[in-house]
């Protein structure tokens, strides 16, 4: 299986290299995934007191967010009250009930999900996703419009597995801005196997808790690391993450192939119409309806705990389109 690995808020394609690392080489050396790596295209300097907190220069995000605060959340969080479901607290962080984001409109994140629509378009290898944070709010868009474009056309879904960490729950359009996709009003919007990994300690759980629960339960599963928001790298986190992930990818890459074989023809002529129709014509069809929203950058913030401290060097060679391979030593 082979992931785009999508990095937070904050981040780049190099630094998150270093994040995964390790859990990359395991499962690398375990021959289940290889790895390519993105970044958003807004660079960004990160808020005052956070200057060495995420890694080498230069930081970016998906979403252009120069004038908002996405440390606010962070501040605001530890006076939630207790007690309310993940989905309540994510709309108490937005003004007007929940509807707008105050820090970018939809133009930019549109513009950022049309962009790693395309990155799946030009590498026909890609089935899989990873995203941290910001960038699992990413990930959790493609898979949801995946979705939508499943059920009403019929276009088949190029990600078949999508992992993430310390994530949220995707967007929808909703006049110029977009709100939070909930499961308490939408039901299910992914419906592929997915994997949450977060940590208990993390003042943004909820966050992650309230996008498991717009995941097929049936094929959504749970893993909680013990530590903050972060992506871990410790050797007994890596390798029990790497024995039930082996478990989840052989089974869907057995699943592809037992597919493959019993369609014959079928599966031809969906494979033609699938080559004639890239994904990013769709984007403009992208999710319209009316929800509560999440401030998306709630998860795209980091907490005073950093993966970053322990930092290796891997060789980074510059691909298309944005696109960057880290060759793990």
């Amino acid at each position: 299986m082979r992931f785009l690995c999508l990095p937070g808020a904050y981040g780049s394609a190099k630094n998150f290299g270093v994040q995964l690392g390790p859990f990359a080489k395991h499962m690398e050396d375990r021959g289940l995934a290889t790895f390519a790596f993105t970044q958003g295209e807004h660079e960004v300097e990160p808020p005052l007191g956070w200057e060495n907190y995420f890694g080498s220069r230069p930081l970016y995000r998906f979403l252009d967010a120069a004038e908002g605060d996405a440390f606010e959340v962070v501040r605001r969080v530890r006076h939630i009250p207790r007690g309310l479901t993940p989905e309540a607290t994510l709309r108490l962080f937005q003004p007007d009930g929940g509807r707008q984001s105050a820090d970018f409109d939809w133009t930019t994140f549109r513009a950022a999900l049309d962009r790693l629509l395309k990155a799946i378009d030009d590498d026909p290898e890609i089935d899989g996703l990873i995203g941290y944070s910001e960038g699992a709010m990413m990930a959790a868009c493609i898979c949801a419009e995946e979705n939508k474009r499943w059920e009403e056309m019929g276009v088949p879904r190029r990600i078949k597995f999508a992992i993430f960490f310390a994530g949220t729950p995707p967007l929808v359009r909703e006049g110029s801005g977009f709100a939070a996709k909930l499961a308490d009003e939408h039901g299910t919007v992914i419906k592929i196997p997915t994997f949450h990994v977060f940590g208990s300690n993390d003042p943004l759980v909820y966050s992650s808790v309230a996008l498991y629960n717009c995941c097929d339960p049936d094929a959504a599963q749970l893993y909680d690391h013990g530590l903050g928001h972060l992506v871990p790298r410790d050797a007994d986190n890596v390798e029990q993450l790497g024995d039930t992930l082996s478990d989840v990818i052989t089974r869907i890459n057995n699943e592809q192939e037992d597919a493959a074989k019993s369609k014959d023809g079928v599966d031809a002529v969906a494979a033609a119409a699938a080559e004639t129709t890239p994904i990013s014509k769709f984007a403009d069809e992208y999710i319209t309806s009316s929800s509560s929203s999440a401030e998306s950058s709630a998860a795209s913030g980091s907490t005073a705990e950093s993966d970053l401290d322990s930092r290796s060097s891997h060789g980074l060679e510059s691909e298309a389109e944005g696109i960057a391979k880290i060759h793990l030593k």
